[in-house]
């Protein structure tokens, strides 16, 4: 669930890591996504050889052609499911694609510069994970016995890695779906000497369901996720009760879940349902909107929306 300029029309930000944000090229599909590969798009061949395959598959018997197709669209399905980098992110670690829920993340395509796939395939093995759903994360093994937070979509990482080099004292397990992101925010983190990054990607639900052990977070922090402007994608929207309800179990008592947007109408239903939530209570002492934290960094995104007369939110609930 990843960041997309203030007051954005399109979806895949970080309500896609839920993902994470969002909203992604060669590794990962999607938080659980799926979405388009090169194997998909490939033309048939022109020419004789073309028109000699299709001949020689009207001559096949129904049975014997239906057995090549199903033998094709397997071989698509497992290139799809390959990672693109050899030891990088999967792209579809969880296989979530099978599982029929209503995704707040949007799947996203873009190009991996050389410096990004550079930094995935040498710095994946050491500070990366795969949300397969498989096991439960020691998070004190993770991250050197560090308190760790839990930041659902992380764009393309300059917040995040400003953020860790700020507090080397705290880790932070930042989630999205978007490889060029994820390579740039391992690049980011490894030219500051920031150690206290880990990179993980897939579906933050599934994460909180399924990899995360009760009361092992210190925080959580949803900058500027997808809005999902249209009343009809509110179904979507992440903060969530359902969504609560994953987080407040696995958060340590007095944790900060700290949210963020510029959409007015998001951030008057953060503000609801996080007020109505019985296991958290609202930092600000008039129960509304709090001042943006120093060390919440203001983004580029941030800066272009704020030029533009565009109101920031930040939300600040303890869980209780």
């Amino acid at each position: 669930m990843s960041e997309q300029p203030l007051n954005p029309s399109p979806a895949g930000t970080p309500d896609d890591a839920a993902a994470g944000t969002a909203p992604a090229a060669p590794g990962p599909s999607a938080p659980g996504p799926t979405g388009s590969t090169a194997a998909d798009a490939l033309p048939l061949p022109a020419g004789p050889a073309s028109d000699a395959l299709f001949h020689e598959d009207d001559a096949l018997s129904d049975e014997d052609a239906a057995a090549r197709r199903a033998a094709s669209f397997e071989r698509a399905r497992r290139l799809r499911q390959e990672p693109r980098f050899p030891g990088g992110p999967a792209a579809d670690p969880a296989g979530s694609h099978h599982e029929r829920r209503i995704r707040s993340f949007q799947p996203r395509r873009s190009r991996v510069t050389t410096g990004q796939q550079e930094s995935l395939e040498r710095l994946w093995p050491q500070w990366g994970l795969d949300i397969d759903g498989k096991r439960v994360l020691d998070l004190a093994e993770l991250f050197g016995g560090l308190p760790v937070v839990l930041e659902i979509g992380f764009g393309m990482g300059e917040a995040t890695a400003q953020m860790a080099a700020d507090d080397p004292d705290t880790g932070i397990l930042a989630v999205d779906v978007h490889t060029p992101g994820q390579g740039n925010l391992l690049g980011l983190a490894e030219k500051a000497g920031s150690t206290n990054v880990r990179v993980a990607n897939g579906d933050a639900v599934i994460l909180l369901r399924e990899m995360l052990a009760p009361e092992s977070l210190d925080g959580l922090r949803v900058y500027f996720p997808d809005p999902w402007p249209k009343a009809r994608h509110h179904k979507r929207r992440l903060i969530q009760p359902d969504f609560l309800d994953l987080v407040a179990p696995v958060l340590r008592p007095g944790a900060i879940v700290h949210c963020a947007t510029d959409w007015e109408p998001y951030a008057e239903q953060m503000l609801e349902v996080l007020t109505a939530h019985p296991r958290f209570e609202n930092t600000a002492a008039d129960g509304g909107y709090a001042p943006r934290p120093a060390f919440r960094p203001l983004t580029r995104f941030e800066g272009q929306g704020l030029d533009k007369g565009h109101v920031v939110h930040d939300l600040l609930f303890a869980r209780v």
